[in-house]
């Protein structure tokens, strides 16, 4: 498995776990309760998102996720708590990809293409622009998440890198890497995938 907590007392209790873990924020404390419900998490991720690498994703978002929120709670039972914000990181994620395809379509119903030097559409051809829409749905689809959240920002909302950094906390420079990764793969697909002009 791509996460593998180190073994611990595995006779300790949940209530225990998490509160050897506020008490001292040790990492390997949170992995050890984690762990025992790695599959059940891993699995809602798969059951949601539909895709193994973005179930692998979500699933050590999660991980990440608990470390700021175990502290802050009173948690009484964590295995449920633990399955009711797995299901709604994953339908947040699943809203993040609908809301991007609702903004790439109308992007490209106003000749906005998220790619360099594209050409302009022709507007008075339905049958060109369906063409086009299509083949970017498709291409998206193919983009991580990183960078389909990236891209969006930065060509669609105007955010500047800073401020994606600031809204998705991640890395200034892996937002530029993220960026110019996911314009150049979606290029790339567009023309693959033969986009008209």
């Amino acid at each position: 498995m791509f996460f593998k907590p180190k073994g611990g007392n595995s006779t300790e209790t949940d209530e225990a776990l998490m509160t050897r873990f506020k008490a001292s924020g040790d990492l390997e404390v949170l992995g050890r309760l984690y762990g025992k419900y790695l599959h059940l998490v891993y699995g809602v991720c798969l059951k949601y998102l539909g895709d193994r690498e973005a179930a692998q994703d979500a699933t050590m978002q999660i991980f990440e996720k608990l470390i700021v929120e175990i502290p802050k709670r009173e948690i009484q039972n964590f295995k449920p708590w633990l399955h009711v914000t797995t299901k709604n990181h994953c339908l947040m994620q699943l809203r993040k990809v609908k809301a991007w395809n609702m903004q790439m379509e109308k992007a490209v119903k106003e000749e906005r293409y998220v790619m360099e030097n594209a050409g302009e559409l022709h507007l008075n051809d339905e049958e060109i622009l369906e063409h086009n829409l299509e083949v970017l749905r498709q291409c998206i689809e193919n983009l991580k998440d990183e960078q389909k959240a990236c891209v969006s920002m930065f060509y669609l909302q105007e955010k500047c890198y800073q401020e994606i950094s600031d809204c998705l906390s991640v890395d200034l420079k892996k937002v530029k890497s993220y960026i110019q990764n996911g314009k150049r793969n979606l290029k790339i697909c567009m023309e693959n995938h033969g986009s008209q002009a």
